[in-house]
């Protein structure tokens, strides 16, 4: 089993192993799924700054809602969004910021704004330029396993039907597709972090085993990230 080493994020230096560390999710959706979201920037402020006093590690900046059948926004709203409040908390807080984004030209403004870090939900399925991004800038990359274009989705989710067999085999599998095409996208191995998609695909049976099952998530040898919200 390799071990997931150091991941240097801005000024910060993740020591994988040593502890859990915490990331503090700043929703600026009108449309966010567990209604937590804001749309001020002086709200989204304040909230950022008491999520760091509370101990949070990374903060991590999202402008679309990622909520089952919500609609889609556009690059230029998405930007709207996020880039202000980015740029705020690059000058108030010290902890990383995370861009949590699917849109490359998204990313790429967050990233000039003061995000230091990608967190793509769909694990370069929707656009495999946030990968060559993260290459040219040489900054972490959060890659999550998203079944949500699994076909009958919906309806199996409301018959309370498995969708696989070996749902951490599945899990695992995408993570590695989404792992090897980041890899040959020239993002460094220290800087991929993988998330199995709590929420994203999956029955709530199937979420509860694949948090019960985390340990087999660790051979693939980076860290893991987990959103159970």
């Amino acid at each position: 089993m390799d071990n997931p080493g150091v991941t240097r994020c801005g000024n910060t230096e993740f020591r994988w192993g040593e502890r859990t560390f915490v990331m503090g999710i700043i929703n600026l959706s009108p449309d966010s799924f567990s209604g937590d979201g804001v749309t001020e920037i002086e709200a989204a402020v304040e909230q950022a700054r008491r999520f760091v006093s509370q101990g949070a590690d990374i903060l991590d900046v999202g402008g679309e809602s990622t909520r089952p059948h919500s609609s889609p926004v556009s690059a230029d709203e998405e930007i709207n969004r996020v880039v202000p409040v980015i740029e705020r908390l690059a000058a108030e807080v010290t902890v990383p910021l995370s861009i949590d984004t699917s849109k490359c030209e998204v990313a790429r403004r967050a990233l000039e704004a003061g995000a230091t870090m990608i967190n793509d939900q769909w694990g370069l399925k929707r656009d495999q330029g946030l990968a060559q991004l993260a290459a040219g800038k040489n900054i972490p990359l959060i890659l999550m396993s998203n079944q949500r274009d699994k076909g009958s989705y919906d309806a199996r989710i409301k018959r309370d039907t498995a969708l696989y067999d070996d749902v951490i085999g599945e899990v695992s599998s995408s993570l590695r597709q989404s792992m090897a095409l980041a890899l040959s996208l020239g993002v460094a191995r220290e800087n991929i972090i993988l998330d199995p998609g709590i929420g994203f695909g999956k029955t709530w049976q199937q979420e509860l085993e694949i948090i019960r099952r985390l340990k087999e998530l660790k051979k693939l040898g980076r860290p893991i990230l987990v959103g159970p919200s």
